[in-house]
Formats: C-alpha cells, structure tokens, sequence
C-alpha cells in the first residue's frame, strides 16, 4: 500500500496515514560526522569571476551553463515552480554554512563555517549590505527574530551573538555552551531563542535579557538543528544520535521522540506551518516528513545525495514544494504530496549545502562549499510579475 497521504495544506489531519516506502538500506556505509573541520579544506580560487559588487546577474553569467535541469517527467505550469538563477552572489572566502531570509524578504544573511563573518545581502539586486564581524571562531547558522528586530549567530567560538537589524551592530553575546554552538532559531514573539550545540545540549534563552532560562541534557551527540512551532510552546531538536525530540517549551520535559528504523544522523528539522508535522533531513539520502502526533513518518523523498554533510531541507512558499541541498552539487525541489522531483537546480561546483525559501514570494537561495562559494539566488520564472 502507497503511504501517501492527501495533503490539505500540509497534510489533512484527519487523513488516514500509512508509514511510507522504506527508507533505504546503508549497504555498510559508513557515515561520516558533518564536524566543522569537514568544511575546512583547503581553500580554492572561485570558479567564476566577479565584479566588486560580488553580484553577478543572469544575463552575465548564463551563456554556456545549463542552469536547471527536470528528470524524466514533464515539466507543469500549472503551479509548480520552474526556478531560474537570478543572481549569483560572490564574496565568501570559506565555505557557506548557512542561509536565512529576513522575516520581510528584503535580505539574506549568509555565514562562514570556517571564518568569523555573516553577510547580509540584498534579495532584490543580489547587493552586499554589511558584512558582520565579531565572532573568534567560525560561524555554523544564522537566525532572524520574526519581528525583524535581530538577526542571531552561532558559533565555533562556544557563543551567540544577537545583533541590532536597523544599525546592523552587536547587541548581545549569550554565553554558556560548553562546546560549538551549531544552530539556532528565535520563537515567534522574538523573546525566546534555542540553541544546539556539540555539548549535546539544548538551551532556552531570553532575549531581552541575555540569559538561559533552561539547559536540556537533550542528545547524546551534537545537536544538529532546533526550532520552535508556530505559537513558540514547543521546541523541536535533532541530532547526530539520529533522533528528533520534541520538547514543552515551558517545562522543558520531553514529550517525543521520533526515531526511524535505520536511525541515520538527522541534520536539519522544519516544522509545517501548523506544526503537525516536521520534515527532517537525515544522512541517508533521505528526507523525510513526520506526523508529531503520531510520531510516523508518513512520506519519504529522495532522489538527491546526503551521506556526510548536514544540508538543509525547507518549505517553499504555499506549502506545495520542498527543497533540499545535495552533495552531487545540485539543489532538488519536490512535489510535497507526490514525493516526485519536479525540479533539479544545477550551476554550483560543489556541495550545495545550504537552502532556504523566501517567506512570501516564490525566490529560493542556495550556497555551496569550497570549490565553488557562491550563493544562487533563483526565482521562479512562472510566478506572476509583482
């Protein structure tokens, strides 16, 4: 029996739900950890050359390449996206660890895993904004507080720092991590922050005031991603252990945890927007999407690579289509209730290890590591002119 289930929205929550097609056998391979020192290779010249802007646009650049490619199936217009390069952004020196839309969609913050700068740019016109400097270590995520007022950093350096959006400055350095801070997010009503790290913890922070409110001994490895659902009561994690536990936020008891049979190394958790289910990016080239009611996993999606790195899976806006980072280079993008790829995006010359969807207009960006450290600003070529 197909595990797919009727989707209304996300996915009908009073559909009836099978567990989906099996989620693949590592025939002995060995996984590898996505450790920091992974991304810190030897540094190589980029593979294009750019203005001093660090923008290139698409009429520039797209002469020789193919900039997007559909396997075997008919490419439809009647609300899927076709993605085109609209920018390609030059001015990392190290790998890209992380990207993140602005709550409004004007900017992207951009991170270093193996330097100590976030970049804000321009969505728009592909422009480098402000360059953020503060950090001693490398830098593994970036999150923006929903009301726009703060954009947080995670470090190698075992801190966050909170810094102001309108004067682009630091703020604040949240201090207690014991190891690498890896990732990080803000609670709807920006007041809360959570964070993982390589200390297995995860940690509740206040804004306002700079201090952990709680400390949970939440993983037994590195904690790999956190998030909170739509009303910030509850906190999700995963990890390198291969397990996704939900947390009360308040009490900070664990409520849940999702585990699958194979228990590959999670690396990256999105709730859905009305938080019933989570789609979950693990290091067996697989993503997949859970029920946190039931605790099933109730579809699979494949088709890209994912055996060493932690990449990120995302939601792209009206909640029909996911996308993913891949290691052979490329970015894919699902249809959510079919599970079939409706599109594969090619133009980066390395892991694409980063994605992130636009929060309201159908632009996607991606990022990619040493050999190639730019970030793909794509917009979906059919979506009406605004």
């Amino acid at each position: 029996m197909d595990g797919d289930t009727a989707l209304d929205h996300d996915v009908a929550p009073n559909g009836v739900e099978d567990a989906t097609d099996d989620a693949g056998d590592l025939n002995g391979h060995e996984l590898q950890d996505p450790a920091p020192q992974d991304m810190q290779v030897t540094a190589e010249s980029p593979a294009i050359s750019t203005p001093m802007n660090g923008v290139v646009s698409e009429e520039q650049y797209i002469q020789d390449e193919q900039p997007s490619s559909t396997p075997d199936v008919p490419m439809l217009h009647d609300g899927t996206p076709e993605y085109r390069t609209k920018y390609i952004l030059s001015g990392h020196a190290r790998s890209i660890s992380a990207l993140r839309f602005s709550p409004d969609g004007t900017m992207l913050a951009s991170c270093e895993a193996a330097d100590k700068v976030v970049k804000i740019w321009d969505v728009y016109n592909g422009e480098l904004i402000q360059t953020l400097e503060g950090h001693t270590e490398g830098i593994s995520d970036v999150a923006w507080s929903h009301d726009g007022e703060f954009l947080a950093s995670a470090s190698d350096d075992k801190t966050i720092c909170i810094w102001g959006v309108e004067e682009l400055s630091m703020a604040k350095v949240l201090k207690g991590h014991t190891n690498f801070v890896f990732c990080i997010n803000f609670s709807p009503s920006s007041n809360l922050l959570v964070s993982g790290g390589f200390d297995e913890t995860v940690r509740i922070w206040d804004v306002a005031r700079g201090k952990p409110l709680k400390t949970l001994p939440a993983h037994s490895d590195p904690v790999t991603a956190v998030t909170f659902n739509h009303d910030g009561t509850i906190v999700a994690s995963c990890s390198m252990d291969g397990l996704i536990r939900i947390w009360d936020a308040d009490s900070g008891q664990c409520l849940k945890t999702l585990v699958d049979d194979d228990n590959p190394i999670c690396s990256h958790i999105k709730f859905t927007p009305n938080s019933r289910f989570i789609l979950a990016s693990t290091q067996d080239s697989t993503v997949r999407l859970w029920n946190t009611e039931t605790s099933r996993c109730v579809k699979t999606y494949k088709g890209h690579t994912n055996r060493t790195y932690s990449i990120f899976v995302d939601f792209v806006p009206g909640g029909k289509h996911i996308i993913s980072g891949s290691e052979d280079c490329k970015v894919y993008v699902w249809d959510l209730q079919t599970r079939q790829i409706t599109q594969v995006l090619e133009g980066h010359r390395d892991v694409a290890i980063a994605v992130a969807s636009h929060p309201h207009r159908p632009i996607i960006a991606s990022a990619s590591m040493e050999k190639d450290l730019t970030i793909r600003i794509w917009y979906d070529k059919n979506a009406p002119s605004t």
